[in-house]
């Protein structure tokens, strides 16, 4: 009979909450965004209880994980998996970054930052992005946003610190300009009033996949404009609901920012026991993957110690699905390159955006000689400075590939570290 009860006073609280969505749908849209920025409540100075940081060890990435699961099953997004966890391919790669918020040492909030890669990223399968890439800038995708349900009714204590950390994050360590996601219609019109996110299309796509087919609106937020749009909006409002101060002047000493030796874009954490236990071990993650993402997924870990643990590519998928011999790796580093007197005795000034072992890849405001040898100075990290002979040789837009001669100990030991993999073995502070 209890139980009959509690049911019957569940439905009738489901039934009044659909109730109340439908009457607040109804109200014109600018009363609909204004009532949204009046449940904004930000804590400028949390208790030193909550830190936020980049998951990177197995119990950290096992509570995100597990969290996740917890409330994609809840929402109808997944079905239960025997792990626990919602674990995807997307997280083993080092392009992805799992930011976590923890308090008093317990995982509380989480949030995923896809980069592009050869993978892609989730919603570009069904959303068009061609009006986002015109506008130039790296493209990131915004998923896999869990909070504890203790924390989703105490006026975003967790959320917006966690937002917080993800608009930083992006804007100043991720090289990212663009963040989109794919969201529930029914929460779309909070990321569009809060963070002025604008929608990919005017319509709802019926079935997503990466989310067990329920319905998903996408959107983007261009971080460059946001500033001045958030500003407009939350200018004259006091502190605690100023979303434009919180994210823009408010420094959160609770927010641990990454440690590099190298001027890395990412924060790659995935060593060969870690992508072993979670796509092995606790998940089938690797064993169903088709031959040509098993190849890419050897080309981006291509140290042995990483092949043990990858999943197994027969000699015909690699005669199938050639791939580059030489990765890339994402790293953003000004340069210097010095031409000889034959070709004019001039020293240009370059942006690299990639390096790999054999060549790098960099921007230049001026014309470039291609097949010509030069002399360049490239700095990798803070003290970190490599001086190799590099030669244009292919051209496009102000961007540049260079191939390199011998590179020197310091650009092979740089590489190596990217290939590694991850940040908090190889990538440390130089002592």
């Amino acid at each position: 009979m209890k139980t009959t009860g509690r049911s019957a006073k569940a439905s009738a609280r489901k039934l009044l909450h659909l109730g109340l969505r439908k009457l607040f749908a109804a109200f014109p849209r600018p009363i609909r965004f204004a009532a949204y920025r009046s449940f904004v409540d930000c804590d400028v100075a949390p208790g030193p209880g909550l830190v936020l940081k980049i998951a990177e060890t197995q119990e950290e990435l096992a509570a995100c994980f597990a969290l996740l699961h917890d409330a994609y099953v809840s929402s109808g997004f997944m079905q239960p998996d025997p792990s626990g966890m919602r674990v995807t391919l997307y997280h083993a790669l080092p392009t992805t970054t799992t930011l976590c918020a923890k308090l008093d040492g317990k995982v509380v909030g989480t949030i995923s930052l896809i980069r592009e890669s050869v993978f892609g990223f989730p919603l570009q399968a069904i959303f068009e992005l061609q009006g986002v890439r015109k506008l130039g800038g790296n493209i990131a995708e915004v998923s896999a946003l869990a909070v504890h349900p203790d924390f989703r009714k105490t006026g975003g204590a967790i959320l917006f610190p966690l937002m917080k950390f993800m608009f930083e994050y992006c804007s100043t360590f991720f090289d990212t300009r663009h963040v989109v996601i794919a969201v529930n219609p029914n929460r779309i019109e909070m990321y569009e009033s809060l963070l002025f996110f604008q929608r990919l299309q005017a319509t709802p796509v019926d079935s997503y996949d990466f989310a067990n087919g329920a319905p998903a609106v996408g959107a983007s937020l261009d971080l460059r404009s946001a500033p001045k749009l958030m500003e407009k909006a939350y200018g004259g409002k006091s502190q605690r609901k100023n979303l434009y101060a919180y994210f823009t002047q408010v420094v959160l000493p609770n927010i641990h920012w990454p440690n590099r030796r190298y001027f890395t874009t990412n924060d790659p954490v995935m060593t060969p026991a870690l992508l072993d236990y979670f796509f092995n071990q606790k998940t089938a993650g690797f064993a169903k993957l088709d031959d040509r993402k098993k190849m890419l997924l050897h080309s981006i870990y291509n140290l042995p110690e990483y092949q043990q643990v990858l999943p197994k590519v027969t000699d015909e998928a690699m005669e199938t699905h050639p791939l580059r011999v030489h990765p890339r790796y994402s790293l953003k580093c000004p340069a210097e390159l010095h031409i000889d007197a034959m070709a004019g005795d001039k020293t240009l000034g370059l942006q690299v955006i990639e390096v790999s072992s054999s060549g790098f890849q960099a921007y230049c405001i001026v014309n470039l000689p291609l097949n010509v040898w030069g002399e360049a100075t490239v700095h990798l990290g803070a003290g970190e400075h490599s001086c190799v002979l590099a030669m244009a040789v292919r051209s496009k837009s102000g961007f540049y590939g260079f191939k390199l001669a011998n590179p020197d100990v310091i650009w092979r030991q740089c590489v190596h570290a990217l290939e590694s993999g991850t940040t908090h073995e190889h990538l440390v502070p130089v002592a």
